[in-house]
């Protein structure tokens, strides 16, 4: 594909680059604001309230969470669908496609009646909804990526398609922002009553908006030269596995790449958010501003680390950022912990909650209630969002601060921890403190930049043009619909099991250190293929 490669070579397209990174980026900004809306107000607790009551403030979350994780599981299914559209029909037209449904399944949301309203219709028809927003995903960022990185020029693709990755974080940015504007215009009676609906409604604005960019782009050069030349394939989606080469390179891409970056993003972002508002009290929208400007600030390292992967290789520049992320991660939210709630902190260090009992054990699915008198104490603890021991004795025994507490069931255990100074109203730490949450934050997302930043560039090139989208695409999004979508589920089930607010980064730890091996082994070969050529691994 001389022309394609000439192109690229000289920096020359037949449409103007900032218009191809501009439409590109805003495009899948808006899609994933789309998506991370919903995770957003699940942080606060409200879909869970609406759609999931159960009477057990845990469960609600859990679900809320499943829901969450639930549209992450339908990514790869929108991957195939998308990706062989994509590889066969155009990036273009396709990723104009995905973006319709999800701003149509995005609005749905808003005008979806509560549990209390309609019943069991109000989860199910979320949960279709959210389908809808997977299987629409799974579909943008392969075409994205793909479509940013064949306009780039020779040598550029890490910097051009680095804006498609911060534009995924300016999505989650975006709906905080959202958030924060709608809560600030109305009372907090009307938000929690119907205001919170207005962000997903937005959507359609920003439909509009996309769709009209979008149409203002041209079909991808490197695609109209191999339909131009009848080097298309019959079936991508099954040539991706049987191209010679790709099924080692579908491997890294799935459990070195997108596994690995992935659960760093959602630790380092609703992680974070969840971790403020539930077990630090800190209030929702002083943590939701927080994270936001954090998470603004911290979009520059996705933009810094493709460009430095450019020169200094991209698997390079990822496996760092995997290294340090095992050693810094822990730390991180040590300091984020400590000057969240100082108060509370001190109170959990100076009077510790131990749980005595025979039949300890906490069901966090338990939606009936806990079936053991212990267990019913470790709900209430747990929904307190408060860090507790569990020992091994005879009969229900709870101690704070080596004081036992007279009836634990009931209103002695609120007693206690009063006379103990756990003060669990939502607070808003003072200036220094809040700036050190910032500070804790900003690094956290310097670890996903240098894991997220080359990613789009690495999989491009990974892949030949005539499978590309869907080589790319159905790795991707098993990895960060699986390993990735369900971080805040599995993380918030782990805290749930062991009354630990830190014990849901094991599970980050553990995906992240085998993505690392993964990505060290798939180094000894190099798959950097010609963006234009296609012409395998070499």
């Amino acid at each position: 594909m001389a022309t394609a490669a000439a192109q690229r070579e000289t920096g020359e397209t037949t449409q103007s680059i900032p218009l191809v990174i501009g439409a590109s980026s805003l495009g899948t900004m808006f899609e994933w604001y789309d998506f991370f809306i919903y995770g957003t107000l699940a942080a606060s607790g409200i879909i869970g309230r609406v759609f999931f009551p159960t009477g057990s403030e845990t469960l609600q979350t859990l679900l809320a969470w499943a829901g969450f994780a639930i549209g992450f599981g339908f990514r790869p299914l929108g991957a195939i669908i998308f990706g062989y559209l994509g590889d066969r029909l155009g990036r273009k037209y396709t990723f104009l496609v995905t973006i319709v449904l999800m701003g149509v399944a995005t609005a749905g949301v808003g005008l979806v009646p509560s549990a209390e309203t309609i019943g069991l219709a109000a989860p199910v028809l979320i949960i279709l909804l959210r389908i809808c927003q997977g299987l629409a995903l799974g579909g943008e960022y392969g075409g994205a990526a793909v479509f940013v990185a064949e306009h780039a020029p020779q040598g550029r693709a890490g910097f051009y398609t680095s804006f498609i990755q911060a534009a995924v974080a300016g999505g989650f940015v975006l709906s905080l922002f959202v958030v924060l504007g709608v809560k600030g215009v109305m009372s907090a009676a009307t938000w929690d009553a119907w205001g919170w609906r207005v962000p997903f409604l937005l959507s359609i604005v920003l439909l509009v908006i996309s769709v009209w960019m979008r149409s203002k782009l041209r079909e991808s050069p490197v695609f109209e030269e191999m339909r131009a030349e009848g080097r298309m394939a019959r079936n991508p989606f099954v040539e991706s596995f049987t191209y010679p080469g790709n099924g080692r390179r579908l491997f890294v891409a799935l459990f070195g790449v997108a596994a690995g970056l992935t659960v760093i993003w959602y630790t380092s972002m609703f992680s974070v958010l969840s971790f403020l508002q539930g077990p630090m009290k800190v209030s929702a929208t002083t943590a939701q501003v927080i994270v936001a400007l954090a998470a603004l600030i911290g979009s520059v390292w996705f933009i810094l680390f493709g460009h430095l992967s450019d020169t200094w290789g991209r698997r390079r520049v990822i496996a760092v950022g995997y290294a340090l992320t095992l050693v810094l991660l822990v730390p991180a939210f040590w300091l984020i912990g400590s000057q969240a709630n100082p108060a509370l902190a001190a109170a959990s260090a100076r009077a510790p909650i131990v749980v005595t009992g025979a039949q300890c054990r906490y069901d966090p699915f338990a939606s009936g209630g806990q079936a053991t008198p212990c267990g019913r104490v470790l709900d209430r603890l747990t929904a307190k969002g408060l860090s507790y021991t569990v020992e091994h004795g005879e009969g229900l025994r709870v101690t704070v601060g080596g004081t036992v507490v007279a009836h634990p069931e009931g209103e002695g255990m609120d007693a206690a921890l009063d006379a103990a100074g756990y003060d669990l109203t939502p607070q808003t730490p003072p200036l220094r403190s809040l700036l050190i949450i910032m500070l804790g934050v900003v690094g956290l997302s310097l670890l996903s930049g240098m894991t997220y930043g080359p990613v789009a560039a690495l999989l491009s090139e990974m892949f030949p043009p005539a499978v590309r989208y869907s080589s790319l695409s159905i790795p991707y999004h098993v990895g960060t619909g699986y390993f990735g979508g369900f971080q805040p589920f599995i993380a918030s089930y782990i805290v749930a099991r062991t009354g630990d607010p830190y014990a849901g980064l094991w599970y980050t730890l553990g995906v992240v250190a085998l993505a690392l091996v993964v990505i060290l082994w798939g180094a000894g070969r190099s798959w950097r293929n010609d963006l234009d050529a296609g012409s395998g691994a070499r």
